[in-house]
């Protein structure tokens, strides 16, 4: 990792402990032992692991296909080339074939289905807890993953058999890879981001919004990698968006999207997070994650402005769903975990003046 960067104000030459007292960029928080260092590294993405796959196994044979499976139930029950002939609807496409082949050797009950949801979701919280631990701290890491897998959407959307899982998953090991491109810059690091990111927009073709949160941070920090970002960032989209512009001449839509309301923006909180008090909690301890650090500003990027980019693209178009943005989970669990670390951090830097 690079040193960590600010964009509030520009360094004045002091010494790196006053320039950085959160442990950000470093790995380690001030003063924590090597031993204990790789205890919580490892813990930052083997206690989420676990947490998420004890919350998301326990209702996951609940039997019956919720009213959002259906779809995928008869994408599982059909014959390949009728499975085929529902990819017109150029969304979810990559699940769609993931699903069915996934049913030819699982079965398609109720556990076995929505199997691949609680794997990708299990996924997920191990690297959420361990690139949080990379990017600021291992016992924040540990918190974030903890978070992230508590959050009542996550465990819903790992007994669901639906597409958002596998593209939540998509979108944080396409945040890991690109940290990993910019800070060693190699041609092969970008191509794998780029096939990550083609992925995730063949799962959710909406959750390509997140290059432009991968593009701010990487404009506003990284810009000697730009070019090489924007060249990855276009030909990974080229997949996804070529398969839905032929859906969309065709006549295809994405389902049951709508222009964005009042009352539909107020619901969003409680849509996103599974409760809404429990969002606005999380979004008051994110303000303690500022200012805006490059670890802190890469997280807020992915948690902020793909759901504004979606919000102005529905004024044209009608595009608006609350699932569209679960990909940005991660982020706001990141920061809320932040938080909470810089408050115990300050916490224990009282007590020791004191």
């Amino acid at each position: 990792m690079k040193d960590a960067d600010t964009i509030v104000l520009p360094r004045l030459g002091l010494p790196e402990a006053a320039e950085d007292p959160w442990g950000e960029g470093r790995g380690e928080a001030p003063g924590e032992p090597v031993n204990g260092t790789r205890r919580m590294r490892l813990a930052a993405w083997l206690v989420p692991a676990l947490l998420m796959g004890a919350l998301g196994a326990v209702r996951a044979d609940t039997p019956g296909p919720r009213m959002a499976e259906l779809a995928t139930w008869a994408g599982d029950t059909s014959s390949w080339r009728d499975t085929w002939s529902m990819l017109r609807s150029g969304d979810s496409m990559l699940y769609q074939l993931l699903v069915r082949a996934w049913a030819e050797y699982f079965g398609t009950s109720e556990l076995a289905l929505r199997g691949l949801s609680v794997l990708a979701m299990v996924t997920a919280a191990a690297l959420v807890g361990a690139l949080a631990a990379r990017m600021f701290a291992p016992g924040a890491g540990v918190l974030a993953g903890v978070i992230f897998a508590l959050l009542p959407t996550s465990a819903r959307y790992a007994q669901e058999a639906q597409p958002y899982a596998l593209t939540l998953l998509a979108a944080v090991l396409a945040t890991w890879l690109l940290q990993a491109a910019v800070d060693r810059p190699r041609i092969w690091r970008f191509v794998l981001y780029a096939a990550v990111v083609g992925l995730l927009g063949l799962c959710q073709v909406t959750a390509l919004l997140l290059l432009v949160g991968h593009g701010w941070t990487v404009l506003a920090f990284r810009r000697e990698v730009a070019l090489r970002w924007l060249t990855a960032a276009v030909v990974s989209a080229l997949p996804a968006v070529g398969l839905l512009w032929l859906a969309m001449r065709q006549g295809v839509r994405l389902a049951q999207t709508s222009s964005p309301s009042l009352t539909g923006l107020a619901a969003t909180p409680g849509e996103l997070f599974g409760v809404t008090a429990l969002g606005a909690a999380l979004l008051v301890l994110v303000l303690f994650s500022l200012p805006l650090r490059y670890p802190a500003a890469v997280f807020t990027a992915w948690a902020a402005v793909p759901p504004l980019a979606l919000l102005l693209a529905a004024q044209a178009t009608p595009i608006w769903r609350p699932e569209f943005i679960l990909f940005t989970l991660p982020a706001w669990a990141t920061l809320g975990a932040a938080g909470l670390a810089r408050c115990a951090s300050a916490g224990r830097r009282v007590c020791w003046r004191r």
